[in-house]
C-alpha cells in the first residue's frame, strides 16, 4: 500500500491518497479542498480512485468530497451518521469561516465501529472515536501498522471539544481506550501536523500520556 500526503485548504489539512499496489485502486481520505491539487497527486501516483472516506464532518475535512464524487463518479463512505448535522450545515459554516463554498451531501455509506472498509486488496478497520465530533471515525491499516485518525490526537496535542457536540471526556476516552490499545507501534497520520506514533504519544503527550492517567 502506498500512501502519499497532500495538505490542502489554508488550514494545511492532510488528506492522503491511499493506494492499493496490487490492484492500482486508490481512496482519497478528507479532500477538504484543493481539488486540483489532489487529482494531480493521484495522477502522479498512477491510481484509480474508488472512493472517498471521510474522518469526519469538518469543512476542512470534507468540504471537496460531493464535487470529487461527481467528477470521478464514485463513492462516499464514512463518517458515522453522527456527524450528519455538520455535513447538512456545511454551507453555513464555510460561510461564517470565510472557507469557499461547499454544498451539504449524504455521503454513500455511513460508517459504524467495527467496519471494514476496502480500498483495491487492502482492508481498513474502523474504529467510531467521538469527542472531537460524535461522529468521527478512524481507519486503520492494521498490516501496515497506520492509522488515519483525523482530528482526535495530534503530535502532542489533541482535538478540540469545544465546537457543537464535542466532548472532551469522549475523546480522551477515545483516545485512551480505543486508539492506545492498538499498539505503541501503530503510526498515525493526522487531520493537521506531522505524523507520530501511538507510543510516543503515550509517553509524551501531556494530555494523554500514561503518566497523566496511570
Amino acid at each position: 500500500m502506498k500512501v502519499r500526503i497532500v495538505p490542502v485548504t489554508a488550514y494545511q489539512q492532510n488528506c492522503s491518497i491511499i493506494k492499493c499496489e496490487t490492484s492500482g485502486k486508490a481512496a482519497i481520505v478528507d479532500p477538504g479542498g484543493d481539488v486540483e491539487r489532489i487529482l494531480a497527486e493521484v495522477e502522479a501516483m498512477g491510481a484509480t480512485v474508488e472512493k472517498i472516506i471521510l474522518t469526519h464532518g469538518h469543512m476542512d475535512h470534507c468540504a471537496a468530497s460531493d464535487v470529487l464524487r461527481q467528477q470521478l463518479e464514485v463513492a462516499i463512505e464514512g463518517p458515522h451518521i453522527e456527524d450528519d448535522f455538520w455535513i447538512a450545515k456545511l454551507p453555513e459554516w464555510c460561510q461564517m469561516a470565510g472557507f469557499p463554498h461547499a454544498d451539504a451531501f449524504v455521503p454513500d455509506r455511513w460508517l459504524e465501529d467495527g467496519d471494514v472498509v476496502k480500498v483495491g486488496e487492502q482492508q481498513l478497520e474502523v474504529f467510531h472515536c467521538p469527542g472531537h465530533t460524535p461522529g468521527h471515525v478512524v481507519f486503520l491499516h492494521r498490516e501496515q501498522k497506520l492509522a488515519w485518525v483525523g482530528d482526535v490526537l495530534f503530535q502532542g496535542s489533541i482535538g478540540r471539544s469545544d465546537f457543537p457536540r464535542g466532548n472532551h471526556e469522549q475523546l480522551i476516552s477515545s483516545i485512551r481506550n480505543k486508539l492506545f490499545p492498538l499498539g505503541d507501534d501503530i503510526t498515525f497520520i493526522p487531520g493537521h501536523g506531522p505524523t507520530s506514533t501511538f507510543g510516543q504519544e503515550r509517553q509524551s503527550n501531556p494530555f494523554v500520556a500514561d503518566q497523566r492517567y496511570g
